[in-house]
């Protein structure tokens, strides 16, 4: 509004609106034929002849209109391309940002040999309960992880790397939504998930997404698609065997979570399922509950992993989100850090936080702040 507002005022004339208006409608429908030609192309698979035909016949009279703009450049028609080229300058500022606040993820990632020198207890105390720590890497181990432990002495006894990330299309179906796997022994309790969501998908809140979450990893422990001796192949630095598990509503035939308070749990009836629930605590605030089907038989240890699991659960889910500062590393160009120090870092305090982060409880959140040196 402020923009049109400054043009209008700038301007005062109609004339020198209609041109600057005029370049930037014709621009837009030059290009949506160009690229319409390769929607026909890649897209319908028509062939290549056709999409020729396509652009020579509309993009010749939409040329005309446009090189008729272009004599008006002068004369009110440079306000657009102006404008264009701010914008591209920060699109490029936030994709070179971004693009060297990955790479600096992946060049820092924790190698698996250093967790597992760490030992079952990873060096520290495990607490009672799920620790969500959200990550942009769908394999090894964040830096952000490894920050946290050198400053804190405890961590969850159930850890969870989680990813979620957008894929190209509409609508990604409930039992394909998570891709599960153990990060190292199955005795460490660390877990891979990655959450797959179409653009279209609507996120749900944080407490059917938790209910979706533990059951999944549960079928996952269940199914024990995993191999026992997956540790193997992470002393190689490769996480295990990543699972496609579904949500609770297509576990028709296996494992369902039931949450209860303890009235509702001295009520309840008998079940024709197996159960598998917390011990009793001195005043619990719920009861976590995982139904389990007749067949297949859970061997022992699957058995201990999903009761683990259970206690976690009642335990409660903490979410810890990292929070980096992004700065040019000494020695950089004065160009980077004009572009990283003030360009990037000004956009990303004005700019949304990731969907994971507005949907997580401010009660259950952890940020940890770590300085990216780009």
């Amino acid at each position: 509004m402020l923009l049109c507002l400054a043009v209008t005022v700038g301007f005062r004339d109609t004339k020198r609106l209609g041109n600057a208006s005029g370049l930037a409608v014709i621009t837009v429908m030059l290009v949506t034929t160009c690229l319409m030609s390769l929607v026909i192309v890649l897209c319908w698979h028509k062939s290549v002849f056709f999409a020729i035909c396509f652009v020579c016949f509309f993009g010749t009279i939409e040329a005309l209109y446009f090189s008729a703009s272009l004599i008006k450049f002068l004369e009110g028609a440079w306000v657009p391309v102006a404008l264009s080229f701010i914008f591209l300058i920060i699109m490029c500022v936030w994709y070179y940002g971004t693009l060297k606040t990955y790479e600096f993820d992946v060049q820092n990632k924790v190698s698996i040999n250093w967790l597992l020198g760490l030992g079952p207890s990873l060096g520290i105390v495990r607490v009672r309960g799920i620790g969500l720590i959200h990550t942009e890497l769908v394999s090894g181990i964040p830096a952000i992880f490894s920050h946290f432990v050198t400053n804190l002495p405890a961590f969850h006894q159930v850890l969870v790397f989680l990813c979620i990330k957008s894929v190209p299309v509409p609508h990604v179906k409930a039992k394909e939504r998570f891709l599960i796997g153990h990060i190292g022994p199955r005795g460490y309790r660390l877990y891979r998930c990655i959450v797959r969501y179409g653009y279209r998908d609507v996120h749900k809140d944080d407490m059917e997404f938790e209910k979706d979450l533990v059951c999944s990893i549960a079928e996952f422990i269940r199914s024990g698609n995993d191999e026992p001796n997956g540790a193997k192949d992470d002393l190689e630095g490769e996480d295990n065997k990543m699972t496609v598990v579904g949500t609770c509503c297509t576990h028709t035939d296996g494992i369902q979570l039931r949450e209860e308070d303890v009235d509702n749990i001295e009520s309840a009836g008998t079940s024709e399922l197996r159960e598998i629930r917390s011990p009793p605590l001195t005043q619990p605030r719920k009861r976590v509950r995982f139904r389990l089907p007749d067949s297949p038989k859970i061997t022992r240890a699957a058995r201990e992993e999903l009761q683990e699991l259970v206690e976690a659960r009642e335990a409660g889910i903490a979410y810890i989100l990292g929070h980096s500062y992004v700065r040019a590393k000494q020695g950089s160009s004065m160009l980077k850090k004009l572009v990283i120090n003030y360009g990037y870092e000004f956009l990303r305090r004005n700019s949304r936080a990731p969907a994971c982060s507005l949907s997580a409880p401010h009660a259950s959140t952890l940020q940890v702040g770590m300085v990216y040196n780009v």
